[in-house]
């Protein structure tokens, strides 16, 4: 289906509002990103979206939007607290994906004299890869108190401090969270796996700044120097959240049915309705081991490079989410409105004085992490006002994909991906080359383009580039 778009203002795109649509569709992009969005099935999946009861304002994709499983990946919907609905769909299956950032006081030739060593020592200290097992081994009650408490569990059981619950989203723990609403199955998969890196497009990356574009912010979040080592963990709540997403969608289906749908994977229930309430509470529960699985893991990383650099400080930035949804409170055609704002692979950029960022961060806006695809920068930003009024305060999550994960590894080859990480020296610590393909940088959309958009639409403020020099992989 040809789908009619049209440009509304520099990088400024819009779905129009037709039969079936509740909102017009909106989409953030460039002239050269848009046609690459148009290439799959994102503008139809933005069009299904707005098509669900309750939405309000937009359907909207950022500049790195997707094709994803009902909903594009790079999608934010906010739907009206009393009569919007929830889609598992809209959020994703991996609740919590997100990024934890980490700053060090050593710098990058420190690093590099011992590169090798390290990545090995990561690699052997963070399970990695589809269905690996983790060191710490959960009971029934304890699973229980992983996916109420959030990071406060991890801080009890002496891995990292209240300082840590601090720079998290949301201090850590997502209130409201049931576990008794999860299925035992789906706790019975996170009982192994918490502190695991998982497969995919998952990593733990070892960057150094690389420029510094807004000294002020980055002074703020530690970051003080071009050559600085900094570390970045990319995971979510592993099968905990993805057992969560199918058995709801079930649930779904079975209590409204599918055929009044515009696309069967954009199962619902009303935010008011218990099976509704049902599935918030448990997708906090699986929230809150995604932000104990990073938690988790950065202590891993703490342990090693204290080993390895002595006297090492390693310090959490922050960490934030980009497959949730949240209750927030939002201006609509002039209205302050509560709504539950979906995020499906979108990034919450809160601007300065926001209540819900922390206190450190108050005066510049929450810090946002763009990574980049492997091999390519990353980038550090602040959260701003203009997000809050055009996007629902959310701003891209990553480069985006260009290619399916099939595709690429039809296109590339280990030999290439191995080739090009070589020339610009850096190292993969990875099971094999083979499995990291599907994550090539060839197999995204440029990152540096994705940013720079961000930064002229005004919906993320760039304060630092990072250059990897690791990165570990399943």
């Amino acid at each position: 289906m040809k789908e009619k778009i049209v440009k509304v203002s520099e990088n400024i795109y819009e779905i129009p509002k037709e039969k079936g649509m509740n909102v017009p569709g909106r989409i953030f992009a460039s002239p050269a990103l848009i046609e690459k969005i148009k290439n799959d099935l994102t503008v139809e999946q933005v069009r299904n979206v707005a098509k669900l009861p309750g939405i309000v304002g937009y359907s909207i994709a950022m500049p790195d939007a997707h094709q994803g499983y009902g909903a594009p990946v790079g999608g934010v919907a906010a739907f009206d607290a009393k009569e919007g609905i929830v889609s598992p769909g809209v959020i994703g299956f991996d609740i919590n994906c997100g990024v934890r950032l980490l700053i060090s006081d050593i710098d990058r030739n420190k690093f590099i004299s011992k590169r090798e060593k390290v990545l090995k020592e990561i690699y052997n200290a963070v399970p990695s890869g589809v269905g690996k097992k983790s060191d710490f081994k959960l009971d029934n009650k304890e699973i229980n108190d992983v996916l109420k408490l959030g990071v406060d569990w991890a801080i009890q059981k002496g891995y990292g401090n209240s300082g840590d619950k601090k720079l998290c989203e949301s201090s850590g723990v997502i209130d409201g969270a049931e576990p008794s609403k999860i299925s035992q199955k789906a706790k019975g998969r996170g009982m192994n796996q918490l502190g695991t890196l998982g497969a995919g497009n998952h990593f733990i990356e070892i960057q150094c700044v690389d420029e510094i574009y807004d000294s002020k912010s980055a002074k703020i979040m530690g970051i003080d120097k071009v050559g600085q080592i900094t570390v970045m963990i990319h995971s979510g709540s592993r099968g905990v959240g993805h057992q969560v997403a199918s058995d709801y969608m079930q649930k779904m289906e079975k209590e409204y049915g599918f055929k009044h749908l515009p696309d069967r994977q954009l199962a619902y229930a009303p935010i008011s309705s218990d099976l509704g309430r049902d599935y918030i509470c448990a997708m906090a529960g699986a929230a809150n081991f995604g932000f104990v699985n990073r938690h988790l893991i950065m202590y891993k990383i703490r342990e090693v490079f204290s080993k390895n650099f002595s006297e090492c400080t390693i310090d959490l930035v922050y960490d934030l989410a980009h497959n949730i949804a949240k209750f927030e409170n939002h201006e609509v055609n002039g209205k302050k409105m509560d709504l539950l704002v979906h995020r499906k692979g979108a990034t919450r950029s809160f601007g300065p004085g926001n209540k819900d960022i922390p206190s450190k961060y108050k005066k510049i806006g929450c810090p946002i992490f763009i990574p980049g695809s492997m091999g390519t920068y990353s980038y550090v930003l602040t959260g701003t006002d203009i997000a809050e009024k055009l996007t629902f305060g959310s701003t891209a999550h990553g480069a985006g994909r260009v290619m399916s994960r099939s595709e690429a590894s039809k296109k590339i080859t280990p030999e290439k991906l191995g080739k090009e990480l070589h020339e610009k020296d850096i190292v993969l610590e990875s099971g094999s080359l083979k499995g990291a393909v599907d994550e090539a940088p060839e197999a995204y959309k440029d990152v540096n383009e994705v940013v720079k958009l961000s930064d002229d639409l005004g919906i993320g403020k760039i304060v630092a580039r990072l250059k990897p020099l690791g990165v570990v992989k399943g």
